[in-house]
């Protein structure tokens, strides 16, 4: 049974919401503490969530509000040096649905606000104490909480991942800085359309929003690192001639490219992907989203994992106590999300083929696409659902 009646949530972007809005669901008051001045709107540039990230968000009655503003992609391809190879999908299950980080922020934001939670600004969390009765988070600013329990939502860069664990690992830079824009430009690609294109020199991916506008992303290599702060500390117009440069000779990526202005660049930093977290959660505290697992873009998967994850760790805290509930949490999700990593681990090792890789990977494709088994590839990701309505068995927690 549970013992839970008050949750602290840190961190405000996609898992915070989501987890706060499903703790109110649950039956648990949740309020949040984000330690940006205001909401988290504009932070990152387009993502895609999988049919299993949109399935969780309808448990919420956020399902529809996501799809009112997200574009669904029906087809997907891949473009080696400019050759276009369909992509098979997965049969019987909903479309990818493309959105505007921003606009995703907002929405579900605004719907965490309409369930009950509160949101609270400029609370960045430096320290917790925990004690029979609770747990306190303190504040920078030096404003204090106290709830049942503690839940991480803050990123990759996570302050409750190193509370629950000084030795946890942080996360591993790709060697890739992340940029989008949307633009309108003439290309011979479909509304509806994702492509995933290799080229000369380096990865990106466009997708087609109808009415000649696209939506893009660059995964731009660099020996070094910079954060999302230090990465737009630098002129979008320095970006962008390194963008040029090497998109330029891309039939796809030089219109992209060319069309995009220092207005609607959009500049992310570094890619990361998280390693496997050994400890997911200590006392009253608890890890949800990025904090505890982030695969590469690649995987498709990350926002979506992050919804599931926290719409589960809802669940088990609405059925048990603290400590049993976030055993059981971790058990129903540690091997799915690592499971995704690992798959999309090894995409990001053929992100910048060489000219005879291109050459080969034109070759084999066809074959490959014919003889891979989408349903054994994709279908445990994209078909998972939540039982919401299951008791959540208990288990006497190890920790």
């Amino acid at each position: 049974m549970s013992t839970t009646r008050s949750a602290l949530v840190i961190g405000g972007g996609i898992a915070g919401p989501v987890a706060a809005t499903a703790l109110r669901k649950a039956g648990i008051d949740a309020r949040v503490c984000e330690a940006y001045p205001g909401p988290s709107f504009n932070i990152g540039s387009g993502l895609a969530l999988a049919p299993n990230g949109v399935a969780a968000l309808d448990l919420i009655g956020a399902g529809d509000r996501v799809r009112d503003i997200a574009f669904p992609v029906s087809d997907m391809s891949l473009s080696v040096g400019g050759k276009i190879h369909r992509v098979p999908t997965l049969p019987g299950v909903e479309p990818l649905q493309l959105v505007d980080r921003s606009d995703l922020h907002r929405t579900l934001h605004d719907h965490a606000v309409e369930a009950g939670v509160s949101f609270e600004y400029d609370r960045r969390l430096i320290r917790v104490d925990e004690h029979a009765d609770g747990i306190t988070a303190h504040f920078a600013d030096g404003a204090s909480a106290t709830a049942d329990v503690l839940i991480g939502a803050d990123g990759i860069r996570s302050t409750v991942r190193t509370l629950i664990d000084p030795n946890a690992p942080g996360p591993d830079y790709t060697g890739m800085l992340g940029f989008g824009a949307t633009v309108e430009c003439d290309l011979d690609t479909a509304p509806g359309t994702m492509v995933f294109a290799f080229g000369r020199r380096a990865y990106y991916l466009y997708g087609g929003l109808g009415g000649g506008r696209f939506l893009w992303g660059a995964n731009l290599p660099s020996k070094q690192y910079l954060s999302l702060t230090e990465a737009r500390a630098l002129p979008a117009e320095h970006w962008l001639e390194i963008l040029r440069e090497t998109y330029g000779g891309d039939d796809a990526g030089g219109k992209l490219v060319a069309a995009t202005t220092v207005e609607n660049l959009e500049v992310t930093g570094a890619l990361h992907i998280m390693p496997p977290v050994p400890r997911w959660y200590r006392g009253r505290m608890v890890l949800v989203g990025d904090s505890v697992h982030a695969p590469s873009n690649s995987s498709g998967q990350g926002a979506s994992l992050g919804i599931e994850s926290a719409i589960e760790l809802a669940r088990c805290l609405r059925d048990l106590p603290h400590g049993q509930a976030f055993a059981a949490y971790e058990r129903a999700r540690r091997a799915r999300v690592e499971g995704v990593a690992e798959r999309a681990a090894r995409i990001n090792h053929s992100k910048t083929p060489g000219p005879l890789a291109r050459k080969m990977m034109n070759l084999v494709m066809p074959m490959m696409f014919k003889l891979t088994d989408q349903e054994k590839q994709l279908g445990a990701e994209q078909r998972y659902r939540i039982d919401w309505d299951a008791v959540t068995p208990p288990r006497v927690a190890n920790r």
